[in-house]
């Protein structure tokens, strides 16, 4: 049978058929749009979504079988709000992952509900790119669009309403709206009042794997599809990308270099840090995870290559930083272009190079990017050792992944070995599998990673060097307490 893994991603909806085997068909990838209405907001037309992806499953299975396409699952941008009308129509542009605007919400909160009540209510607090803040901005700014609110949706559980007619979501990506109770996977009654929500406004609960229902009919004829394809729940990216890098069961790491960065460490029980630096989410596995989250990671690559030194050929700017220059740049960069999440929580901040002399090169600055956001996931790889998980090894996935300079990189920062899988596809390869599952061709997720995902090299830290990045990462974990009060200040 042939299963569809749909990854909605910020810059387009990437779609991969995979075979029960685990072998990948065909991949298609389809862009739309993305807005930023005002500085430090970003959004997206859900309809944008949903055209895309339909023509990219038209392209997608233009060639194969399509008698035996069995089901479709989804990895998806967290976090987004999508809000329905009564007729279904979408009220307003989706506010997304990376938007800054609830400043004012998450301070309210954070400051007068209280980190601890909130911890309390959903295990994590409040962070700008949460769905919650979302929904009281648009309650204080946009009331009549509020009031015509009659679903609330996630980005990926559009396109699984548009196929399946359900309104569903997963307990991965509910995690992430800071309306659901994590540790007892339903919605919190609490934090329903607090952001004046009823819960038929909100989406039936499964867990990633499990089957919401099968593809409409009218989609099925359109599409060419048999009426019994199953739409599987799917999961928030970076659980979705966990799968298809095979991090699951207790204390695996996975790295994501995407627009954004992640550290993803999988856990068989709940727990929650300290001091929340860390989101505590669900897992797409039946589990939970803990997972540090930068706003910026292979975007800021994109943007310094792109719109400051005009150029697309990446490896070319890569080439000049050779072997010796590693460990001994003192060029720094703040990698926080749309301020950042974990573990700083500060909507805010801003990127930040320092330390540029007379004698800075091109390539100084090219290496301060890539090394700036392996810094990042350090802040909150150390947060997690900070409470006791110890990390031996992590994959690394997303489109920064394919550079060998920066996973070189990542495992001297770290100081862990970085394994590279034969795929690296990542949410689009998880909810293929996660389709799979859901459709019986394999008993558990667990099963199916362990039989799919397989490494092909390891990238081992270099002691020397390793010692060299230390250094370097004590100066770098200075830059942010030291530039914090400057950031907003006007």
């Amino acid at each position: 049978m042939l299963y569809i893994g749909v990854d909605l991603g910020t810059s387009a909806v990437k779609m991969l058929l995979m075979d029960g085997n685990g072998k990948i068909e065909k991949i298609v990838s389809k862009e739309y749009p993305l807005s930023f209405p005002h500085p430090g907001w970003s959004e997206q037309k859900p309809e944008d979504w949903w055209e895309q992806s339909l023509a990219g499953l038209k392209e997608l299975t233009s060639e194969c079988d399509k008698s035996k396409i069995a089901g479709i699952s989804f990895g998806g941008q967290m976090h987004g709000l999508v809000v329905l009308d009564k007729d279904d129509n979408v009220i307003r542009p989706a506010i997304l992952w990376n938007d800054g605007r609830t400043g004012k919400e998450t301070d309210y909160l954070n400051n007068v509900i209280g980190k601890d009540k909130l911890s309390e209510y959903t295990a994590n607090i409040a962070f700008a790119g949460f769905t919650a803040p979302k929904i009281l901005w648009m309650k204080e700014n946009e009331p009549e669009n509020f009031a015509k609110i009659e679903k609330i949706m996630l980005p990926k559980d559009y396109l699984a309403y548009k196929l399946s007619g359900v309104h569903c979501t997963d307990v991965s990506d509910a995690s992430g709206m800071l309306l659901f109770d994590v540790k007892n996977k339903c919605w919190s009654k609490e934090m329903m009042e607090i952001c004046s929500v009823k819960e038929s406004q909100l989406a039936k609960i499964f867990e990633s794997y499990e089957v919401v229902g099968n593809i409409k009919p009218e989609i099925a004829k359109e599409l060419g599809f048999g009426e019994n394809v199953k739409i599987i729940a799917g999961a928030g990216d970076n659980a979705a990308a966990a799968i298809g890098t095979g991090t699951v069961g207790d204390g695996k790491c996975n790295i994501s270099l995407g627009t954004s960065g992640t550290i993803f460490i999988s856990s068989k029980d709940f727990t929650v840090d300290d001091n929340n630096a860390l989101h505590a989410f669900a897992h797409s596995d039946g589990h939970f995870h803990l997972m540090g989250c930068m706003l910026s990671a292979a975007s800021c690559n994109k943007w310094w290559m792109e719109d400051i030194i005009g150029t697309t050929d990446f490896a070319k700017e890569q080439e000049p930083i050779t072997e010796d220059k590693l460990g001994e740049n003192n060029v720094f960069y703040m990698p926080y272009l749309m301020g950042e999440r974990s573990p700083h929580n500060n909507p805010d901040a801003r990127a930040v190079f320092i330390g540029m002399s007379m004698d800075s090169t091109r390539a100084d600055m090219t290496q301060a990017v890539l090394e700036g956001v392996c810094f990042g996931i350090r802040d909150s790889f150390e947060v997690a050792r900070s409470q006791g998980i110890k990390i031996e090894s992590t994959k690394i996935c997303g489109g920064g992944a394919k550079s060998p300079l920066w996973k070189k990189m990542m495992a001297n920062v770290l100081g862990i070995p970085v394994e590279v899988i034969e795929s690296e596809e990542g949410p689009g390869y998880g909810g293929a599998i996660l389709a799979a599952v859901g459709c019986g061709e394999y008993a558990s997720v667990e099963e199916a990673a362990d039989k799919l995902v397989k490494v092909i090299d390891v990238v081992k830290p270099d002691a020397e060097l390793t010692a060299k990045y230390e250094k370097k990462y004590q100066y770098f974990k200075q830059l942010y307490p030291t530039m914090k009060s400057l950031f907003g200040a006007k």
